[in-house]
């Protein structure tokens, strides 16, 4: 308490503080035992579910040394001049196909891109045929969601077979499987922006007559797109990831030739490709978050 210029500390009597003092001590106590209990029920838990999935640490221990030793032979040059050593020592033997890794790598990207540019416009339509506060009809509501669904819930490798085997091998089943996958997401999340938007300008065009699509247009996009691009960004790097993946599959790209390497034990080939797809993610994910910043920056 301050008066007169002078701060004084005002401290209770002990019969009063003694009281207070062993309430806190019983909150922290209580506090503590929860926390006490609440890990050993996690670690519980844990122990239980690997019982249950047959997870066995052991064989972690007694194998691990495999996993490294793949590793090793990853970077250990095979033949050439400098054969035994490690793959920095000769580049051009290391990425002898840097040439046509880089169009497959152009491959992959185009594959990322047009699969992400159709699911993003899809769910751009969808997510505001879903949203709660800019369509009444729950019947309309509820299949659009259910579409989402499933478009998200089942795997991109999934729907690329199912269209390799339609279409052959090639990058357009690869496209067609981001894309879908891509509607489902970003169509979940433009459903999740468009609740929560400030429905006074919906009002306001609403109370002049204007249709459905005309109070979507003026309405709702602008206050959403921001945040709409920066999702739609941050699945371009997903996706460049998943089409890399999907040419396990034969949907081309540049995945085709990692898998193709993986199986024929071209340890090198192996390295120099994995090197190749993150620097590339690494490069796409520092512009796009860029980018993402930016969007969000000018939105707030």
């Amino acid at each position: 308490m301050r008066s007169g210029g002078d701060a004084r500390l005002i401290t209770l009597p002990a019969a009063e503080l003694a009281p207070r003092i062993a309430a806190y001590d019983a909150v922290r106590g209580a506090e503590r035992r929860r926390i006490a209990i609440g890990g050993v029920v996690l670690l519980a838990l844990v122990l239980v579910s690997g019982w249950v999935a047959q997870v066995r640490p052991g064989l972690i221990w007694d194998r691990g040394s495999q996993f490294f030793g793949y590793f090793d032979r990853l970077f250990t040059l095979e033949q050439g001049a400098h054969a035994g050593q490690r793959v920095w020592m000769d580049p051009a033997e290391w990425f002898w196909g840097l040439g046509k890794w880089l169009d497959l790598l152009g491959d992959t990207i185009l594959m990322a891109y047009t699969g992400t540019l159709l699911g993003a416009t899809g769910a751009l339509v969808l997510g505001l045929l879903a949203a709660g506060n800019t369509v009444t009809n729950p019947w309309l509501r509820a299949t659009v969601k259910r579409l989402l669904e499933f478009c998200r819930t089942v795997p991109e490798i999934v729907f690329a077979l199912i269209f390799v085997i339609a279409f052959g091998l090639g990058p357009l089943p690869g496209v067609l499987a981001l894309a879908i996958h891509s509607l489902g997401a970003l169509g979940k999340q433009t459903t999740e922006l468009v609740e929560n938007i400030d429905m006074k300008p919906v009002e306001g065009l609403q109370s002049t007559g204007a249709n459905w699509a005309q109070m979507a247009r003026f309405a709702v996009v602008p206050q959403i797109l921001p945040g709409f691009l920066g999702y739609a960004l941050l699945r371009f790097e997903i996706n460049v990831r998943g089409a890399a993946v999907l040419g396990f599959v034969g949907a081309g790209g540049i995945g085709q030739d990692l898998i193709e390497a993986v199986r024929k034990f071209y340890y090198n080939d192996v390295a120099a490709l994995l090197v190749l797809i993150i620097l590339t993610v690494f490069i796409i994910d520092t512009l796009t978050g860029f980018a993402r910043r930016w969007l969000l920056e000018g939105r707030a």
